[in-house]
């Protein structure tokens, strides 16, 4: 794990589980290995990447969750849901944003990279596979694959869900961008609440 971490603050791209499927991720504030990621996934520049945290308060800290945002990570995190919200840590490399103004941010339910968050703060979280390929539940299964060209495998057995997170904006209004793990219908009532 600390080798993990250390890879991943000098520039390294790491394959790790999550509590969805297998992500590979860097350092976000890292260009060079933003563009990496982008690379090793054939994944097009202008799509945005999502930030991994370790609770919500190191979330607060890169964007603003708002009244909603703060309910739903409450409600969801640690958990599949991503939120997309206003950015205010502009440090965060241009490649990750893709020129967006928002910053997809979620606290996953997965010890094992929560480990490796406790060590480095933030992590890009993209799903680790070919942009349009499927995504991977087990280690295994990432060796098995094309991907190709990352530093690490951190390997935390098999991935129980294997679907992605659920994704909602907060940007303007609340909207549902993905349905994943957590059905919109459920996210629509938690809302509605408010």
């Amino acid at each position: 794990m600390a080798s993990c971490a250390s890879m991943i603050k000098v520039g390294g791209v790491v394959v790790y589980p999550t509590d969805t499927v297998y992500g590979i991720g860097c350092d976000p504030y890292n260009d060079l290995a933003v563009k990496r990621i982008f690379t090793i996934k054939g994944r097009n520049e202008n799509k945005s990447l999502p930030i991994l945290a370790s609770n919500i308060m190191d979330a607060e800290r890169i964007v603003s969750l708002g009244r909603i945002g703060r309910l739903l990570a409450e409600r969801y995190w640690p958990g599949a849901l991503t939120i997309v919200a206003p950015l205010i840590d502009h440090r965060i490399s241009q490649g990750v944003r893709a020129g967006s103004s928002g910053l997809a941010v979620r606290v996953p339910a997965n010890n094992c990279v929560l480990s490796l968050l406790c060590r480095c703060t933030y992590l890009v979280g993209t799903s680790a596979n070919r942009s349009g390929e499927r995504t991977m539940r087990s280690a295994q299964e990432v060796l098995d694959s094309q991907l190709e060209g990352y530093d690490a495998l951190l390997d935390g057995g098999i991935v129980e869900k294997g679907v992605e997170s659920t994704i909602v904006s907060i940007e303007d209004r609340p909207k549902i961008l993905r349905e994943g793990a957590i059905e919109s219908r459920e996210i629509s009532h938690v809302i509605g609440q408010i």
